[in-house]
């Protein structure tokens, strides 16, 4: 009888143990998730960061290299932000960063993705996109900020941006794209 309650007692602590063990599992794997958010998601805007954006540019080139797919990058280059800085502070280059991240993604699909990949810099990728349709896009989020107006204690923040496109194709690195279309960015600019 002594036996059967030690062994009962000893099946209890190994199934105490076991519980113990899952919750200990459970908080490292939410913390684990926790930091993985962290290192991929901007700290001041609610997108990916650039570590996040070269993930899934990665992923992308992935699929058009496997199945054949169109893709494009949008270089974006938030111009005048060092002008708001300086004169209203960056509390106002925060405010017009925020906003301008709101219109490049309201501005496209749901399944594009939208990172800030520097200071005043954002990626676009566009999957299923050509290349007229890419351009076609660019263009329309170029008008969306220049009609938009950043109101910062009374002043009106003109807010505009430069967006080079860059086609993906099977055989690209991200750094490769995304210096192509850094490339073509810097045209457009200098072309303005």
């Amino acid at each position: 009888m002594s036996d059967q309650v030690s062994d009962d007692a000893d099946v209890q602590r190994l199934v105490d143990e076991i519980s113990r063990l899952r919750g200990q599992v459970a908080q490292l794997q939410e913390r684990v998730e926790q930091l993985d958010r962290l290192a991929h998601q901007d700290s001041l805007i609610d997108l990916p960061n650039r570590r996040g954006f070269l993930r899934e540019l990665e992923r992308l080139i992935a699929r058009v290299s496997r199945y054949g797919a169109t893709a494009a990058m949008l270089y974006v280059d938030v111009d005048g932000l060092k002008v708001i800085n300086d004169t209203f502070g960056h509390r106002a280059g925060d405010q017009a960063l925020i906003q301008v991240a709101d219109l490049l993604a309201s501005g496209v699909r749901k399944s594009d993705v939208v990172a800030r990949i520097g200071g005043d810099e954002f990626g676009i990728l566009l999957e299923c996109a050509e290349e007229q349709s890419a351009h076609e896009t660019a263009a329309r989020l170029i008008d969306q900020i220049a009609a938009c107006e950043v109101i910062h204690e009374g002043f009106s923040l003109p807010m505009s941006v430069a967006i080079g496109v860059g086609m993906i194709e099977a055989t690209d690195t991200a750094e490769l794209v995304m210096s192509r279309a850094d490339e073509e960015m810097y045209r457009r600019k200098a072309a303005a």
